[in-house]
């Protein structure tokens, strides 16, 4: 039979059994699984499909990385590290790695930013790892296509910026401009329509802050204004997607050191620090809540061995312990920043 001539979902099958199949195929068998019809490649592909698997708890946990990637053995190391996308699934323990973006073949833009809505990696601005200029690429990676697709480039070129993506949405926040200056605007990028729109902005500038998503409030923490460069605000700002507005929030990061990629929200909302969690991993810490769990990465001083750790979430506060867990040698490098995909 000609793929074009499929009628029904699964033939023999009525349509509620056969959406039940194709909801419990794994992640990782979608591309092969959307060659089979036309009708199969579009529910795969939707977003409505996406929120059922969602829903009926199908989708998969992953923990994506951008993560140093280590230095051929015959050479010593030499300038700057190159990062790629690493990817850690929580159910079977493998680690993998994203295909490099054919823009940056040989590694990401430095110090770029990632984030994740409705199964997909977004990779955000960061310097050009030639040049070291800003950019303002912006990357969509698809788990099912195994594709990256360009997207509209952000407005302006920003660096150390917040981001946190919800809902097929992608907000981003302060940072610093090609001039050093903090910034107090913000932006949000739809990536179905693939446009920019710009935001009110927060009460103040904030650069070097950390975005996280509490709920489904875009929330900029901490960061430093052009005069007090190093000197991190306990306070952050919450961008209120009801509303459509911004709250400040008085004493939220109670940590003086720099947020990025170390902001852990509790249950009840309350934002911590895992650098100061543990002395494993005090130095470039990096947290990713996985659910259940959460993946923190770290070193004890500058220039040790970095960790990889899992801490229960319903253990987290003063007295949370961690447990050491062992990962493939190359995989083991430092860990910038992570992000959970629910695939």
């Amino acid at each position: 039979m000609n793929q074009n001539e499929f009628t029904e979902l699964v033939p023999g099958l009525p349509e509620d059994i056969a959406l039940e199949c194709l909801t419990r195929l794994h992640y990782s068998t979608h591309g092969v699984a959307s060659r089979v019809c036309r009708r199969w490649c579009r529910i795969l592909q939707s977003k409505a499909f996406y929120y059922h698997r969602k829903q009926t708890g199908f989708t998969h946990k992953t923990a994506c990385l951008v993560q140093a990637l280590p230095s051929p053995v015959e050479s010593k190391p030499t300038g700057q590290p190159r990062y790629a996308i690493s990817v850690f699934d929580l159910v079977s323990g493998i680690w993998d790695r994203v295909d490099p973006i054919p823009k940056y073949p040989d590694g990401l833009p430095m110090f770029c930013q990632i984030a994740t809505t409705e199964g997909k990696l977004i990779v955000m601005g960061g310097w050009n790892p030639v040049s070291w200029d800003p950019i303002k690429d912006v990357f969509v990676y698809d788990f099912m296509t195994r594709r990256w697709n360009q997207c509209k480039d952000m407005p302006e070129a920003r660096s150390f910026f917040a981001m946190g993506a919800t809902g097929g949405r992608v907000f981003i926040a302060g940072g610093h401009d090609e001039s050093k200056n903090a910034l107090s605007s913000a932006w949000v990028f739809d990536i179905s329509s693939n446009e920019w729109m710009e935001l009110p902005r927060m009460s103040e500038e904030r650069d070097e802050c950390e975005g996280v998503i509490i709920g489904s409030d875009f929330c900029v923490v901490s960061g430093y204004d052009t005069e007090t460069q190093g000197r991190f605000k306990s306070s952050a700002e919450l961008y209120e997607l009801s509303t459509g507005q911004w709250r400040r929030v008085e004493d939220a990061w109670r940590s003086s050191q720099c947020p990025r990629a170390c902001v852990g929200v509790g249950k009840n909302g309350n934002l911590t620090c895992w650098a100061e969690s543990d002395p494993n991993v005090k130095v470039g810490a990096c947290g990713v809540d996985l659910g259940d769990r959460t993946l923190v990465t770290g070193s004890a001083y500058q220039g040790a061995p970095h960790g990889f750790f899992f801490v229960e979430n319903n253990k987290k506060g003063q007295n949370s312990k961690l447990t050491k867990i062992n990962v493939p040698d190359e995989f083991s490098g430092f860990v910038q920043s992570g992000c959970c995909v629910e695939i």
